[in-house]
């Protein structure tokens, strides 16, 4: 397009400039220098790198650890005693995470070496002194499957055992080894199990066992389908079979299995068996510890649970009279005269008796 000035002499023709045209080249220049200014930028980060002060940082074989800023990879090294060194050093000045991770270093990088045991019971000590302790217990458990000849494996059971201890006495167990979330005695039992199996002669096993006892008895029946006492019971009845070579625990464990048949026995309504579970329990534990100082009190538990027997029978009897069933009812009354016949109940349930038998009795032929 051209426009045509009116009035000039020599009429010339000048071109209309076209702002379109540079904009556009304009345009398209820049839109194919901004791809090659980011490969640029790219390779002037591969071709010069550097390190990032991140908090975080990963490893292959190792996993995510925490480097403070200016500290990556300062207490690293390249042998197993020197890592140790690092970790017991750490673990002395109460740097437990320090020593943590620089005793799992030691276990991941050289676990054949004689080093990988102790730094293994590093780790354990680092979650304990770090108050996770289920999570101490199981890395104590991996020392005595993975190391069982350990040097020091007594004093691993008996970190165990006082862990377990903790639990019995209530302490709760944690979300992801850091959130509280409840007591749990099923849990408590599993573990005071795996002490037991890991050492089942040791000093600390028949202590273990009697504690399986205590723990099933402090469960409710509500989360417990079986009856907690009869749990317990069978508990201390092990540890009496198990360890009767050694009399302190012996003797304490069947008096324990009596004294939980007895609490048993007291929840049953109509069903004495537990009673005669708990009698012949105590008879047990009389004959075999005749020496024994709780023997008067299991004499007098005996004479309690055969007076619970007579009334358990007295409640029987009154439900089969209550139904017009009066041979049933016969039968047990004379029970109660049987089980303890100086009980609160014997004197009525002669009565009954007498009082029945003319129910029963066929009218005399004129």
């Amino acid at each position: 397009m051209v426009i045509t000035l009116t009035g000039h002499p020599s009429s010339t023709a000048i071109p209309k400039p076209s702002l379109t045209r540079p904009f556009s080249v304009v345009t398209v220049f820049n839109m194919k220098r901004w791809p090659l200014s980011v490969c640029l930028a790219l390779l002037a980060l591969l071709a010069f790198p550097s390190r990032s002060p991140a908090p975080l940082i990963y490893r292959a074989g190792e996993g995510w650890t925490y480097e403070p800023v200016g500290g990556e990879g300062r207490w690293q090294r390249t042998r197993a005693k020197d890592q140790l060194d690092v970790a017991q050093a750490a673990f002395d000045k109460k740097d437990y995470s320090l020593a943590l991770k620089a005793a799992r270093r030691v276990v991941r990088n050289w676990p054949l070496s004689d080093y990988a045991p102790h730094g293994e019971y590093l780790v354990g000590r680092c979650y304990e002194e770090k108050n996770q302790d289920e999570t101490a217990f199981k890395e104590y458990q991996k020392l005595i499957e993975k190391y069982p000849k350990v040097d020091n494996f007594d004093e691993v059971l008996q970190r165990q055992f006082i862990i377990c201890n903790r639990f019995l006495a209530g302490q709760w167990f944690k979300l992801w080894g850091y959130v509280p979330a409840f007591p749990s005695m099923d849990k408590t039992v599993t573990m005071y199990e795996k002490v037991v199996k890991n050492g089942p002669y040791s000093d600390i096993a028949p202590k273990a066992q009697l504690s399986i006892g205590a723990a099933r008895e402090k469960q409710t029946r509500f989360f417990n389908n079986d009856e907690p006492y009869i749990q317990a019971a069978k508990a201390y009845e092990l540890a009496a079979d198990r360890y009767h070579d050694r009399p302190q625990y012996a003797a304490e464990a069947m008096f324990k299995a009596g004294l939980a048949y007895d609490r048993q026995a007291k929840t049953a309504e109509y069903d004495q068996s537990t009673a005669g579970q708990a009698i012949d329990t105590f008879k047990d534990f009389m004959t075999l510890y005749p020496d024994d100082p709780r023997v008067a009190q299991g004499e007098k538990i005996i004479g309690a649970l055969k007076t619970e027997q007579a009334r358990g029978s007295f409640e029987i009897a009154k439900f089969y009279e209550h139904n017009r069933s009066w041979n049933g009812a016969l039968i047990y009354y004379n029970e109660v005269l049987l089980r303890d016949p100086n009980s609160p109940y014997a004197g009525e349930a002669k009565q009954r008796i007498e009082a029945l038998k003319k129910r029963v009795q066929p009218p005399v032929a004129k």
